[in-house]
């Protein structure tokens, strides 16, 4: 979105249903896309990400065809972000790319770029830059003048094409690294699958914050209710509900969390995004329990 507004885009939203697991409809799209061509805009591409961020589901391949048959429908292009596929830890999910997608529809005619990155994941090395696009029916111009732009940009760095390289082509079965990289990544991995769903658990047992399981990524999303006294002061301050709330929280537990708001969501709710990452994670919940409490007294 910033880049969007650095360029002198526009950005069009669409909301995702929770109700249906922070599913698209294709209701919802066709009706922004008509608003946008009223306004004037010209749409131009879709961003999709799965496992989602910041709602943590897991798109299924039904979830994942609404939206690559609306682009190919209207032309647009669709921007896949999957650099959570190996963070699914629901029973019974699992991640689909919307490449398979595209062509176990027979979409010929859809213009598609798939991300992948290191950053994320369970190598989830933020420090060390790498990653990658593959593109998909795009025309071999703009293939051409993608790569004469990345060719002119600095490159990531040695470490970072390094870790690229070993996230795409991992540690084979008999070589020597390859039993304790499989250790490693199962260790991380359980560690998250039972961070995300004691955390969910956890935060749907605090009266007034209910939470749609964490199926994947890296976050948990819940909505929170809260007294109209506190969505009063924070139109007094020039702020929204939920930043009210995430500073609030800071102060008195030193948890950061990000406002709902700033990723866009439907009107009238008020939530934030929080993270299972860290190993000491479930200690937050008694935490989140209190603050709440203490926030909803405050302000009734």
């Amino acid at each position: 979105s910033a880049l969007i507004a650095k360029l002198g885009g526009r950005q069009v939203g669409y909301e995702l249903d929770e109700s249906l697991n922070w599913a698209a409809s294709r209701e919802e799209l066709e009706k922004q896309l008509a608003k946008a061509k009223k306004e004037g805009l010209e749409v131009k591409a879709l961003a999709m990400i799965n496992p989602g961020n910041p709602s943590g589901n897991v798109m299924t391949h039904c979830d994942i065809q609404v939206i690559t048959e609306f682009c190919a429908e209207h032309g647009i292009v669709m921007l896949a972000d999957e650099v959570y596929q190996t963070n699914v830890y629901a029973e019974g999910a699992e991640f689909v790319s919307a490449k398979k997608v595209a062509l176990d529809s027979g979409l010929q005619n859809l213009q598609l770029v798939s991300f992948h990155s290191t950053s994320k994941g369970l190598i989830g090395e933020c420090g060390r830059r790498g990653g990658y696009m593959e593109l998909h029916h795009i025309d071999p111009y703009v293939q051409a003048q993608l790569y004469k732009l990345a060719s002119s940009d600095l490159c990531s760095g040695v470490v970072g094409q390094i870790m690229t390289s070993l996230m795409v082509r991992p540690p084979a079965p008999g070589g020597e690294s390859y039993e304790l990289f499989q250790e490693e990544n199962r260790f991380i991995f359980e560690g998250l699958k039972d961070r995300a769903k004691k955390l969910v658990e956890g935060l749907n047992k605090i009266p007034g914050i209910t939470c749609v399981t964490a199926e994947g990524a890296m976050y948990a999303f819940p909505r929170i209710e809260i007294p109209d006294k506190a969505i009063e002061k924070a139109k007094e301050l020039g702020t929204t509900p939920d930043n009210l709330y995430a500073l609030s929280l800071l102060d008195e537990t030193g948890i950061c969390v990000v406002p709902a708001s700033g990723f866009g969501q439907a009107k009238g709710r008020v939530g934030f995004r929080t993270t299972f990452l860290h190993p000491d994670t479930l200690k937050s919940i008694d935490l989140f329990a209190k603050h709440h409490e203490k926030f909803v007294n405050d302000y009734s």
